[in-house]
């Protein structure tokens, strides 16, 4: 997080410098995994998942990249609490609140449309050269939902079209979980059973188990959370951090 890359990426979303927050890494991580593959410049297809006010689908339209924008039914949204709690996107109001690509650029490169991570519509099947989700699948109800969805994900996908993910990361037990509910988290043996699975279907899978040994490594934010150096945080009775993987569909 020190490095110039991220720093770079920080600045470009509107953040600012030497801010120690998970989600400024999720997002990071997103853009900079996607920037390095080729996919952020005209030409690209992509696809993001719960995309609600997170700045990455007009960063990447800045990139020249379309993208399908999608998040949930506001309906089923507001059930969830997404839309009090402002985490929720109601079409183009919400993606763009940090003026990071031109409004008609982001009409022009951008299609909302609303969807359902635990039934993803077969339409869109096998159109995109890159998807995403941001700390999206750990909301879908259960660790299995979560994993189904990143496998069903994976048939959006172009051969050979990369998804990036990050999502909620158990750093306190590898047996005891929050498994189901609005928020569960992933333990190390449920990523594993997601990299195998994945393996096992053809993809290829990068992941870094590292966990960090710098100071703000060392400081869980309690609730009620300050947000100021928030790299671990505790959820119920578990240090949480965020975990990112990296997929490349099967030629």
């Amino acid at each position: 997080m020190r490095s110039e890359t991220f720093q770079y990426w920080t600045v470009r979303m509107g953040d600012r410098p030497g801010h120690m927050h998970r989600k400024i890494w999720e997002w990071a991580f997103i853009v900079q995994a996607l920037k390095e593959r080729g996919m952020l410049q005209a030409g690209q297809l992509g696809l993001g998942f719960a995309v609600g006010t997170e700045p990455l689908t007009a960063l990447f339209a800045a990139h020249g990249a379309s993208i399908v924008a999608t998040d949930l039914f506001t309906e089923e949204a507001q059930a969830k609490g997404w839309v009090e709690s402002t985490q929720h996107a109601n079409g183009f109001e919400a993606i763009n609140q940090r003026n990071l690509c031109d409004e008609k650029e982001l009409h022009r490169l951008v299609e909302f449309k609303f969807a359902d991570m635990n039934n993803i519509s077969e339409e869109l099947h096998g159109k995109f050269d890159f998807l995403w989700s941001s700390c999206a699948f750990e909301h879908l109800g259960s660790i299995e939902h979560g994993k189904n969805f990143v496998y069903n994900a994976m048939h959006c996908l172009k051969p050979g079209g990369f998804a990036i993910h990050t999502t909620e990361f158990n750093l306190s037990s590898d047996e005891d979980t929050v498994d189901s509910g609005a928020t569960v988290l992933f333990r190390k043996r449920d990523i594993q059973e997601i990299i195998n699975t994945l393996q096992a279907q053809g993809h290829q899978i990068a992941i870094d188990w590292d966990e960090g040994d710098g100071y703000a490594d060392g400081h869980v934010d309690l609730a009620p959370y300050i947000q100021d150096t928030h790299l671990r945080l505790q959820i119920e009775k578990y240090v949480v951090t965020s975990i990112g993987l990296i997929v490349q569909k099967a030629l």
